[in-house]
């Protein structure tokens, strides 16, 4: 009997040795979200050519700057050029300046024909008023009268001839302009350009590749600014707002927090994932950043000075703690973060809990 009460007795210190217990604190807590994703440069892009065909000549590098509007590479365009060339040619052959004969021509023409308007017009009536006298005949008056309309309609004419031909140079001109500046312009869609000033951060293709309007050429970006882009829980996304803290940890700077804050909140939520996109900007970057790095992040929502908190562990459903002599406690709970959890009422800093888990 004595030996029972003896290992009785040490099963019961033992017992008693395994309760886990704790006692509240006063701290500050902060409800934060938890959220991951990738660094990328601001602006960064992928190239795209505007045309089919092959690379004929790459003029970068990676890792190279660039200026919006410098050349990335060149596409062969070989029947683009002959085709600018005509362009160019039939351009030169329309141009008004080198037409101006054919315009002075009609012009002279013209002046010719009011010349003559005016001969016939004076004679006409010369003839007429010796009519009227009974001086000469009428087949003379008719014949002055025949040449006079002939006259009129021939300066009508030439008046005509005149504008139509001037409106057609004008027009045939203006279009030849038209049809060289569009060929100018599909020739320079042979020639992908940034357009950013930035980095060449990735280069897909090599000189002599088949490349086609969806083939990815390149990627830019800023090579100075980066921006955060976050998946952030659909149970989460109306707690965010702009301008909120974040706080940022990156795997090649795995002993340093860097401040952040929310800059964007993208509205629409992918379907498969079921989250947002969210973006943030550093407050005081990184010395050196690189686009895809990783990165974690907690997304601070409120912050709450001198409180009575415990872990979290101790509190069952967000509203039950057990005292250390098994009382069990009705609490009401507020902030927490993934340690601890404040208690607004139901224990005071002197009680003693036990971890309901152990």
């Amino acid at each position: 009997m004595k030996i029972f009460k003896i290992i009785l007795s040490l099963f019961v210190v033992s017992c008693s040795s395994k309760i886990e217990k704790t006692k509240p604190t006063i701290e500050s807590i902060t409800e934060s979200i938890y959220a991951s994703g990738i660094v990328k440069s601001k602006n960064q892009y992928e190239v795209f050519a505007n045309v089919n065909g092959i690379i004929k000549n790459v003029f970068v590098v990676e890792g190279d700057s660039v200026r919006k509007g410098s050349p990335i590479l060149s596409i062969s365009n070989t029947v683009q050029l002959l085709n600018k060339e005509n362009a160019k040619l039939a351009a030169n052959f329309a141009n008004i300046n080198f037409n101006q004969e054919k315009l002075n021509e009609a012009k002279s023409f013209m002046l010719l024909s009011i010349d003559k308007l005016r001969n016939d017009s004076a004679l006409y009536f010369r003839q007429n008023a010796l009519w009227q006298q009974q001086i000469g005949t009428k087949i003379e008056l008719e014949q002055r009268a025949l040449a006079y309309e002939n006259s009129k309609n021939s300066y009508k004419s030439s008046i005509v001839r005149y504008n139509d031909l001037k409106r057609q140079l004008d027009f045939n001109s203006a279009q030849s302009k038209n049809n060289l500046a569009i060929s100018n312009q599909v020739a320079n869609d042979f020639v992908v350009k940034s357009n950013i000033d930035g980095i060449v951060y990735r280069l897909n293709k090599l000189q002599g590749e088949n490349v086609g309007i969806q083939t990815p050429l390149a990627i830019i970006g800023d090579s100075k600014h980066f921006i955060l882009e976050m998946q952030v829980d659909e149970y989460d996304i109306l707690k965010i707002k702009k301008e909120l803290r974040v706080l940022v940890t990156l795997e090649s700077y795995s002993e340093k927090v860097f401040d952040a804050k929310v800059t964007k909140i993208n509205p629409i939520m992918n379907e498969r994932s079921r989250t947002f996109l969210v973006e943030a900007e550093f407050i005081n970057p990184p010395d050196v950043l690189y686009p895809n790095l990783t990165f974690e992040a907690s997304i601070v929502i409120q912050t709450k000075q001198n409180v009575l908190l415990i872990p979290r562990a101790y509190v069952l459903n967000d509203s039950l703690v057990i005292k250390y002599k098994h009382d069990t406690i009705k609490v009401k709970t507020g902030l927490k973060d993934y340690k601890k959890i404040e208690i607004i009422s139901g224990i005071t800093i002197n009680d003693e809990l036990v971890n309901p888990i152990k």
